[in-house]
């Protein structure tokens, strides 16, 4: 990433560079649940060493607070391995879920998902 960039959101469906966030829309307070994270998800991004998504950030913004909370870095190696992560989290109040994934030609991306806890 460099100083200045612009972050961009899309809609997935029609956007290759938009990181898409697959997590449950309710959990419950404490456990633990899967998310994952992927870019390309329905139209695949070239992945050469000319054109790659090198990393995809995840973070989690709870509702009320006016922090923003780094969940984790995942880096990719090109055409050796996809931007494609699982990983599991717990949160403790409803908050809205948040990736950025960086492509080393088109710059940053954003998409988020509200997550409610119960």
């Amino acid at each position: 990433m460099k100083l200045g960039d612009v972050i961009k959101s899309a809609d997935f469906k029609n956007e290759k560079h938009v990181p898409v966030i697959d997590a449950p829309e309710k959990v419950k307070s404490g456990e633990l649940f899967k998310v994952e994270v992927q870019v390309g998800k329905d139209i695949p991004h070239p992945n050469t060493v000319e054109h790659h998504i090198a990393w995809i950030d995840l973070y989690v913004h709870y509702e009320g607070n006016p922090n923003t909370i780094h969940l984790g870095r995942f880096e990719f190696g090109p055409s050796v391995t996809e931007p494609h992560v699982i990983t599991h989290i717990k949160l403790d109040k409803k908050g809205t879920l948040i990736a950025h994934s960086y492509c080393n030609i088109h710059g940053l991306w954003e998409s988020e998902k509200e997550i409610d806890v119960e």
